[in-house]
């Protein structure tokens, strides 16, 4: 096992809990080992503050994994993996819905792994050197515990490849169906798990969209960035006058053709329109009773957050503009480096910019199957409001 030891005053967070140790808090690393290597943490003076793993090549050298002289076994990642589990059947998420997270990563205390359940089949996201190392027992876990009838792996994205990892995409085990169909509060969805984005729908959102169905009820409701349509779809089945589903890509937009049909939607009420969501909006001449702003991550690091905070004040404002007389704006960000308090001060900065009288009615984020390690607030990375405009 490896040895860390941390700089002076750099070891307070990691005791409070916080999973992350970046390059600059380490003073030396005592040993070899290659990325992934099971790890102990020192602080300067050579007290044990806990164990993780280690991986060079990444900017976070270590993630953690146990706090004090407890070290990480075999039995106790298993024993995680059965956690995480049986969280999501406490929940009680219902026959009607058949989709959601079961396993989030830091959330979980597995940082790296994400797993994601559709139906009778899962999606897995190994995106560490560290749950790279356990990829086998913890696919055996998971494969044992739930009988999936496809297990697939989406581990092809710019995390892993930041981790030095080569990217992996392709089926596990079982028999992949040319369209994963689930259900979602009733409402049925079909995906493309090989093609679309993260692990091909943002679970993330099913209480949001929940919500924003409340208000669709006769309403004119522009979904912007609206992807596979799952907003759009709420807002048809819940009564929704006219719908326009804006995104800049096509084939995203084919999906939420379908997912309309797979529902016995009424299409004619609805609208599908491939263009740059700044565009439309400034362009319209349409007032909306429901905008939904969902628009993909901003920032990806923190040298991006200056320009993320101007295209997000962008667009709230041009949305603040739309909106009809008492309309409603539902309005995110997932990017993990727009924390909540800069995010809600970029959307006061818009609202001031509109000229009208706003109301938040509440404050959103992800549904409870995405749970956030406490000490971890970049885990808590959806944050979202829900407006009144007068």
């Amino acid at each position: 096992m490896l040895t860390i030891h941390l700089k002076k005053g750099r070891d307070k967070p990691i005791r409070m809990g916080h999973p992350w140790i970046f390059s600059g808090a380490i003073r030396r690393v005592e040993g070899e080992g290659t990325p992934g290597e099971a790890c102990e943490v020192l602080s300067s003076t050579g007290d044990v503050i806990g164990s993780g793993y280690y991986n060079p090549a990444s900017a976070i050298r270590v993630r953690m994994l146990c706090l004090g002289k407890n070290r990480f076994t075999m039995k106790m990642l298993l024993h995680r993996v059965d956690r995480a589990i049986e969280h999501r059947r406490a929940l009680g998420i219902g026959a009607d819905t058949t989709a959601y997270r079961l396993i989030n990563s830091e959330g979980d205390f597995l940082p790296g792994l994400i797993v994601d359940k559709y139906d009778a089949g899962l999606c897995v996201q190994v995106l560490t050197a560290g749950m790279e190392k356990l990829r086998g027992p913890l696919i055996e876990r998971l494969a044992e515990a739930l009988s999936p009838q496809f297990l697939y792996e989406r581990s092809d994205t710019d995390a892993r490849a930041r981790e030095g990892l080569a990217l992996r995409r392709g089926i596990i085990g079982g028999v992949l169906p040319e369209t994963v169909v689930f259900r979602e509060n009733g409402l049925a969805f079909g995906i493309d798990i090989v093609k679309g984005q993260k692990t091909g729908f943002f679970l993330d959102q099913r209480i949001n969209r929940m919500l924003s169905a409340r208000f669709a009820a006769g309403a004119a409701v522009c979904d912007c960035f609206a992807y596979s349509g799952g907003f759009s779809v709420y807002a048809l089945a819940h009564g929704a006058r006219v719908v326009h589903a804006v995104d800049s890509s096509s084939g995203a937009l084919e999906t939420a053709k379908q997912n309309v049909a797979l529902n016995n939607l009424p299409s004619e009420k609805i609208n599908f329109l491939t263009d740059d969501v700044f565009s439309f909006l400034r362009t319209t001449e349409a007032a909306y009773d429901l905008i939904i702003l969902d628009p993909p991550k901003f920032a990806k690091h923190p040298g991006e957050v200056p320009r993320a905070a101007r295209g997000y004040k962008d667009i709230n404002l041009l949305a603040f503009k739309k909106a009809a007389s008492g309309g409603i704006v539902f309005t995110f960000s997932c990017s993990n480096a727009i924390d909540s308090r800069l995010f809600r001060q970029i959307v006061f900065a818009a609202a001031a910019d509109s000229g009208r009288l706003i109301q938040v009615m509440q404050v959103l984020g992800a549904g409870p199957d995405h749970p956030v390690n406490i000490a971890h607030p970049e885990g808590d990375y959806l944050k979202g409001l829900a407006l009144r405009v007068e």
